[in-house]
């Protein structure tokens, strides 16, 4: 069966995402070898040669990533973001948990032998395409998680590999994977469209504009269903508003937070009081509330709290992530 003209069988478990429908599947393995020659630079071409063993959900009460595979001697851990997250490290560092687990039981390996048992490499990687624009290529790490002050004392570190996949990003990496590249221009269409038209319309119209020279244009139609099932509960509406809402919500806490503090602080200055005497009033560090004192002082004798905060805190009106993106 060739990989224009491949049906895909969907895991119904849960709604999977598009990015792993046409990269993590056994079905399009050729895809899946691209997409890891053009990250690491290899040339591997025998696509059998690949070890699909992601997590599944049901399998591990709830949790599970979008693809992993062994090649070689490499365990290959992809994640596919369509809004930044910080904790990608955390998390992944859970999931190889869980593979190496998998991978002891299946060779019946002892990890409580006296003979050091011999490991895939992990290689993390994360896909991002949300609307926030971020470099290229960056490194997340977990150390960023540890107290600063003991951060170089951990004993352990994972580092994971950000990828900006949106369209007109990473153009040497899209050229070393066509597959990436024309997914790239799918998504970007169908979010040029959504400027006008609704979101079954804005999928139906990109499927149709995509170029007859594209290897996923005949995968796209033959599955358009799983791929529009699949796109639809991205974009899902009330989806999208609740998690808007509690990031509101979350945001409003501490914005409220922020200004209550900018509020007491002058109020002080107003009287007079000097630095430490407020932040032994506010209950706070000296060098907590320094940046804030040496910015209010600047706006006496009226001490505008909210002008104070937009100067303190440009990046809180910011626009977050949505999504999808």
């Amino acid at each position: 069966m060739s990989e224009e003209t491949s049906k895909v069988t969907v895991n119904n478990e849960y709604k999977d995402r598009l990015f792993n429908f046409i990269f993590g599947s056994p079905d399009n393995r050729k895809w899946t070898l691209s997409l890891y020659n053009a990250i690491n630079g290899s040339d591997y071409t025998d696509e059998n040669a690949i070890e699909f063993n992601t997590i599944e959900e049901a399998l591990y009460l709830g949790m599970h990533n979008d693809t992993s595979f062994l090649i070689s001697d490499i365990m290959n851990v992809y994640e596919h973001q369509s809004s930044f997250n910080p904790n990608m490290p955390l998390r992944q560092l859970q999931y190889l948990g869980s593979l190496y687990e998998g991978y002891i039981t299946k060779y019946q390996l002892n990890k409580y032998g006296k003979e050091l048992i011999k490991l895939p490499v992990p290689k993390l990687v994360v896909f991002y395409n949300g609307l926030t624009n971020k470099e290229d290529e960056s490194l997340l790490k977990l150390s960023d998680s540890f107290d600063e002050a003991q951060r170089n004392e951990a004993d352990v570190q994972v580092r994971v590999k950000m990828l900006n996949i949106n369209y007109g990003h990473n153009k040497e990496l899209m050229e070393a994977c066509r597959p990436l590249y024309e997914y790239s221009w799918f998504i970007d269409r169908i979010r040029y469209h959504l400027k006008s038209m609704k979101i079954e319309n804005a999928l139906n119209k990109s499927i149709d504009e995509v170029p007859d020279d594209f290897v996923l244009k005949q995968f796209l139609k033959i599955n358009k269903s799983e791929v529009f099932a699949m796109l639809l509960t991205e974009y899902n509406e009330d989806e999208v508003h609740e998690l808007f809402k509690l990031d509101g919500i979350r945001e409003g806490i501490d914005i409220g937070a922020d200004k209550r503090l900018i509020g007491q602080i002058c109020k002080k200055l107003k009287k007079g009081k000097d630095i430490n005497t407020i932040a032994d009033e506010v209950e706070e560090e000296v060098e907590t509330i320094t940046p804030i004192v040496e910015v209010a002082k600047k706006h006496s004798p009226d001490y505008d709290v909210d002008t104070i905060f937009n100067e303190l805190y440009p990046e809180k009106g910011q626009k977050r992530d949505s999504l999808f993106g």
